[in-house]
């Protein structure tokens, strides 16, 4: 592979996360299933936000914070993502550069507002996500930074952006211009009901463009429409090169045309918040995959990263990884 000036380029949905505590009586009152990700609009997430009880407000994004987690192991990262000129959005840009992620997108100055997620954390540490999705609506092809795809190792596309048209669009052409030049292409599947809309699109996707695939064990059962995790696991083997399939305490497998890894899970003293657990999953194992590591190696540091996340609220690293994974002896 020629020269990078980036480990990993993500292309995500530009999130400011909303985080409180919540039982499941009042998920249950407001019909709300745990565990999952829905969209919703202006006028419901400002109702949801009025109920909710005190909140902790910081950027997410699901590949945003993937590329947080790179970029706090020591990788070169940088991000794609939509926001507006609004308060959110200078957030936004200011907690993702202060991680040391290039993000040169200009804010827009028109449209809808910087788009926010309200997370309810329930005591046995489930999320359950309320998207209001704002200016990521509006992202496309004319806010690809070419220059920026071509010299990553890795672009890691958002599975959610596929909601919108326009979005969708522009995932397809960023993995064509990675291809063109011989870079690799990741993406996430994001969330079961994701799975669940756009399927078909996956498939393809999956079949002509993705190198890297991440899933957790229900997002790739409902890709291949069945209950069976090792039949999903049997029907990914050769429709991509590595398949990296989580599974929460029972750990990850990591899946490839010449056989599996089986990676445990890192030790964690409690699990408080598994926000993120995923996207810092892909944080460690993109780190690792961009500088050569073998793949179980890439599989324990993505377990080290994501043990480091649930074992706080909030998806964005506390501690540094990078000093982590050299106490681990994966540095």
């Amino acid at each position: 592979m020629t020269r990078t000036d980036h480990d990993v380029l993500g292309i995500g949905n530009a999130i400011v996360d909303v985080i409180g505590h919540a039982d499941d009586a009042f998920l249950e009152r407001r019909g709300l299933v745990k565990g999952t990700m829905r969209i919703v609009g202006a006028a419901d997430a400002d109702l949801l936000y009025s109920e909710m009880g005190p909140g902790v407000e910081m950027s997410g994004g699901s590949v945003a914070n993937t590329v947080a987690g790179v970029a706090s192991l020591g990788g070169r990262a940088a991000y794609i993502g939509r926001v507006r000129d609004d308060l959110l959005g200078r957030v936004f840009r200011h907690d993702i550069t202060a991680a040391r992620v290039t993000y040169r997108v200009p804010a827009a100055k028109e449209g809808p507002g910087t788009a926010r997620c309200l997370i309810l954390v329930t005591p046995d540490a489930q999320r359950t996500m309320n998207t209001y999705l704002g200016a990521c609506v509006e992202l496309g092809p004319e806010d690809l930074d070419r220059s920026l795809i071509a010299g990553a190792a890795v672009t890691y596309l958002e599975g959610y952006l596929f909601d919108p048209p326009k979005a969708k669009a522009a995932l397809r052409e960023a993995a064509e211009i990675a291809h063109a030049e011989k870079r690799k292409v990741s993406l996430s599947l994001s969330d079961p009901f994701c799975v669940e809309r756009h399927r078909a699109d996956f498939r393809d996707l999956l079949e002509r463009h993705i190198d890297v695939l991440f899933a957790n064990e229900i997002e790739i059962c409902s890709l291949y429409e069945t209950a069976d995790f090792e039949a999903a696991a049997r029907a990914v083997r050769g429709h991509c090169e590595i398949a990296v399939l989580t599974r929460s305490a029972k750990g990850s497998l990591i899946v490839t045309e010449e056989g599996t890894h089986e990676i445990a899970p890192a030790p964690v003293p409690q699990v408080v918040d598994t926000t993120g657990a995923g996207d810092l999953y892909a944080s460690g194992f993109l780190h690792g995959f961009t500088r050569g590591r073998p793949l179980d190696v890439c599989g324990r540091l993505g377990s080290l990263a994501a043990a480091e996340i649930i074992g706080h609220v909030g998806a964005r690293p506390e501690a540094s990884l990078k000093e982590l994974a050299s106490k681990a002896g994966l540095a």
